[in-house]
């Protein structure tokens, strides 16, 4: 269900990148076009192929951005995290959709219609100059991402993605266990490999004493190592 009608202190907390930037006639506008959507745990958020139509920011949850490869297996792309941006670069290239969105667990989303923001960005450069530097911050993740995933050797991938999940979703209260469970099968599609690698893997890496499993949650007892694995690929 969308909840409008929100107050301004409201979408000022909920995107305060785009919001203090603004004028007082652009953050009225603004408030006009803002809307919040909840999703529910594994609901798609969009999908290939679409038109794009809001900008999307995550507000609480987790969501990946994953793509449908050969015979049907999943790449996950990149994952959300809180406060940031997503599902506009389509709609800035004039196209259509090339990958998919959808929710780790339940999530709140803030929907801002793309022919609004297009409106405040001729209206504002410092707006604008935002947008550049968000694009141009994951045009170099995507081209890191790229390298490690056809160049690093398993051990590595998957090293790589419990580092990368610690430092964008954090831990518990014990400082040690990743505040996300990801199924076996996502966390494969994550770094490039087929589930049965990555269990088998993540059962090498138990052994090893790098980290501790519990169902699907995952404790780092050794990040450091984690990192050197990482990093020698």
């Amino acid at each position: 269900m969308v909840k409008k009608d929100l107050s301004e202190t409201e979408i000022a907390e909920s995107i305060p990148d785009i919001w203090h930037p603004l004028t007082k006639d652009q953050k009225d506008f603004l408030a006009q076009n803002f809307s919040i959507q909840k999703y529910k745990k594994n609901e798609t958020i969009y999908c290939e192929g679409e038109t794009p139509m809001h900008l999307m920011c995550l507000l609480s949850g987790k969501v990946k951005i994953f793509k449908e490869g050969v015979g049907g297996r999943s790449q996950i792309i990149r994952v959300i995290k809180d406060k940031e941006y997503f599902a506009y670069r389509a709609y800035f290239a004039e196209g259509n959709f090339v990958t998919a969105a959808a929710a780790f667990e339940p999530c709140t989303i803030c929907l801002i219609p793309m022919p609004a923001i297009m409106k405040l960005l001729h209206e504002n450069n410092e707006l604008g100059l935002f947008f550049i530097k968000q694009l141009s911050v994951d045009l170099g993740i995507s081209d890191e991402r790229t390298v490690s995933l056809t160049q690093k050797h398993i051990r590595g991938r998957l090293a790589e993605s419990l580092i990368f999940l610690k430092d964008t979703y954090g831990v518990e209260e014990d400082e040690s266990t990743l505040s996300i469970y990801l199924s076996r099968e996502d966390l494969a599609n994550l770094s490039n490999m087929t589930t049965s690698n990555a269990i088998r893997t993540l059962s090498n890496f138990a052994n090893e004493k790098l980290i501790t499993i519990d169902g699907r949650k995952i404790k780092i007892i050794d990040v450091e190592k984690l990192k050197k694995i990482s990093k020698i690929g």
